[in-house]
């Protein structure tokens, strides 16, 4: 089913890093890919994201010494977890998924390009201050809803949503679009968070209308 031209489609980091045999590697993520597809040619309008850092990034275990990957620190914007070293600008881990196969994307947002400051959602930085500007490319364009889709459902997609929320934006999960990391119960825990600012679930058969 045809989506109107004031929705979008954001697909957000589908790429090697998060998906099998990447450095932060989402369990099964791949299997979501085919979905996104098809979800794609539905739409007009089509955004990607893809994660950006450089070797130095704060969020990297490596970067801090004495510390192992999922333990936390404090930031001046709050508690960080601290990842494995993931998507660093220019390497294979950090491109797109060769099987995602959407030509008619318009866009595609970098984050966490920024060594000083994480950056989970598409639309505003982990500082809460820095803005990617996607919320004003879509408000200039006439989008009003959003459809996120893709990895990690309780970080990347569950801040993009409720960031989407928050600018103003009707803002939509498609849950059998997206993949979990579910740390330490993170996933129930960004449902409850989404669902709680309104944030809306919805499946792929629901937009496909299959």
């Amino acid at each position: 089913m045809k989506q109107g031209k004031n929705s979008a489609l954001i697909v957000v980091d589908v790429q090697n890093g998060f998906t099998p045999g990447g450095h932060l590697a989402v369990a099964h993520a791949d299997q979501i890919i085919p979905c996104i597809n098809r979800l794609a040619q539905v739409f007009d309008n089509v955004i990607l994201t893809q994660d950006w850092h450089p070797v130095d990034h704060i969020s990297f275990a490596e970067n801090h010494t004495g510390k192992q990957p999922f333990d936390h620190i404090e930031l001046s914007y709050g508690t960080q977890v601290l990842w494995p070293s993931h998507c660093v600008q220019g390497t294979h881990d950090a491109e797109l998924h060769p099987d995602l196969d959407i030509p008619s994307a318009q866009l595609i947002i970098r984050k966490g390009f920024h060594s000083d400051i994480d950056s989970y959602s598409a639309f505003m930085e982990a500082d809460r201050v820095t803005s990617t500007g996607l919320a004003g490319y879509l408000k200039e364009r006439g989008i009003d809803t959003v459809y996120i889709t893709g990895i990690a459902t309780d970080f990347c997609v569950a801040w993009t949503a409720m960031d989407a929320k928050q600018a103003g934006f009707e803002s939509y999960v498609v849950v059998d679009a997206c993949k979990a990391i579910d740390l330490n119960g993170s996933l129930q825990q960004a449902w409850q968070q989404m669902l709680s600012c309104g944030v809306k679930r919805m499946t792929s058969s629901q937009l496909l209308g299959n």
